[in-house]
């Protein structure tokens, strides 16, 4: 290859990749040199400007260790991670959205009426609904994982005051497929941006802010996880969040209860709840086996 020339390098590159052992890694690895091929010669990319990519790449090794991964967030933010999630999404069903970073396996087991707020910093929020196949039938043995930041804003694994599993917990479903839960009503809150990835937010004259949720991940006997999370109507962040993980699907009411009888019957701080309490009605409805 002694003549190679901006219009062919592309092509020499997949030649060079003709013998990897797997079809798919060379069929994923030689679009992606073509792409970013494509992309230097359509911008004409300076070498400088290469260099300061290499560069917010080598700085994400710095903020990235078992708690944060920088490389991930650049993922979020470019909207990389919810394009992956939308193409590979059921085309049936309660809506799915990006995983985000601060899920936990193996939390700790919460009983379906359960309470995750304990009485801590914010206010206090009843969610309830009912796991349901295409069918209209109950979903039974259904397990929610669930996770959300706390009233101050922040997650556990961001957050050395809070317990490590705080507002994290598993909840299997009623046999009716109902569930019940108490927790704090989520605030909306900036991605971490104080590393190269945040830059990247400034250079474009964006912000970090993502809109209010809760996140689940419905564990369906014999059916792949369903990874979601739902949003407040309300919230100024719906059509700004910073890592595109609003869908229409996914975005419901709060509401204010100011009566108990409002409250589900197997509520475990259904007496002792400050009135009148925020709730949500979350009815998910399971993709097509």
């Amino acid at each position: 290859m002694r003549n190679l020339t901006p219009a062919t390098i592309t092509q020499a590159f997949a030649d060079y990749c003709k013998n990897a052992p797997s079809e798919r890694t060379r069929t994923l690895l030689v679009s992606l040199a073509g792409h970013l091929h494509s992309f230097v010669r359509e911008n004409k990319l300076t070498q400088a400007e290469w260099g300061a990519a290499i560069d917010a790449l080598t700085r994400a090794v710095k903020f990235t260790d078992d708690k944060r991964n920088e490389y991930i967030l650049f993922s979020d933010l470019l909207g990389v991670s919810s394009l992956v999630d939308m193409v590979n999404a059921a085309t049936t069903g309660t809506p799915s959205s990006v995983l985000g970073p601060f899920h936990i396996e193996g939390a700790p087991v919460l009983k379906n009426g359960g309470d995750l707020w304990k009485g801590q910093v914010g206010e206090p929020l009843v969610v309830s609904g009912k796991v349901t196949d295409q069918t209209g039938a109950p979903a039974k043995g259904t397990v929610l994982a669930l996770w959300q930041n706390s009233g101050n804003g922040l997650y556990a694994q961001q957050d050395k005051d809070q317990e490590p599993t705080n507002y994290h917990g598993r909840l299997t479903v009623a046999p009716d497929g109902s569930f019940a839960f108490t927790t704090v009503r989520p605030l909306s809150y900036t991605v971490p941006d104080d590393g190269p990835a945040g830059d990247m937010l400034r250079a474009l004259g964006r912000d970090a802010w993502r809109p209010a949720h809760l996140h689940m991940m419905i564990h369906a006997p014999g059916r792949a996880p369903l990874i979601t999370e739902f949003f407040p109507e309300d919230d100024k962040y719906l059509d700004r969040d910073a890592v595109f993980g609003v869908r229409g699907g996914l975005v419901l009411p709060f509401k204010r209860a100011t009566d108990r009888a409002e409250l589900p019957a197997n509520l475990a701080a259904r007496d002792t709840l400050p009135m009148p309490v925020w709730t949500a009605t979350i009815d998910i409805k399971l993709p097509a086996a």
